[in-house]
C-alpha cells in the first residue's frame, strides 16, 4: 500500500512562512517524481511545485516562484515544501503527489496522492 501523509499546514499572517513536510511509505521514494498541488474552495487543483527523483532544481508555477521551495530527504522518504512571503491567495488545500510521468506538472502524471493539508493565510 502506497501512503502519502502532509503535514505542516496551518493559519498564517500575510507575510509570513510555513513548512509542508509529506512523508512517503509502501514504495521506492527515490525513485518517483514528488509534486505539490493545491485547491481552493470552488477552484480546480493545481500544479504548485515538483521535484524530480533525480534531484535537481524544483518546477514551479509562476505565483510562487521566489516564494517557494521545493527539496527531497530521500534517507527520510520525505518531500517539504518551504513557503515563504505567504499570499491570501495561497489559502487553499495543499496536497503531495508521487509519480513517474514526466509531465511533472500535470495531475495524470501522479499516481499516489495525499490527503491533504489546510494553508490558511490572513490579510
Amino acid at each position: 500500500q502506497v501512503q502519502l501523509v502532509e503535514s505542516g499546514g496551518g493559519l498564517v499572517q500575510a507575510g509570513g512562512s510555513l513548512r509542508l513536510s509529506c512523508a512517503a511509505s509502501g514504495y521506492m521514494f527515490s525513485s518517483y517524481n514528488m509534486g505539490w498541488f493545491r485547491q481552493a474552495p470552488g477552484k480546480e487543483r493545481a500544479f504548485v511545485a515538483a521535484i524530480r527523483w533525480s534531484g535537481g532544481s524544483g518546477t514551479y508555477e509562476d505565483s510562487v516562484k521566489g516564494r517557494f521551495s521545493i527539496s527531497r530527504d530521500t534517507a527520510k522518504n520525505t518531500v517539504y515544501l518551504q513557503m515563504n512571503s505567504l499570499k491570501p491567495e495561497d489559502t487553499a488545500v495543499y496536497y503531495c503527489a508521487a509519480g513517474i510521468g514526466g509531465a511533472v506538472t500535470r495531475m495524470y502524471a501522479y499516481t499516489s496522492w495525499g490527503q491533504g493539508t489546510q494553508v490558511t493565510v490572513s490579510s
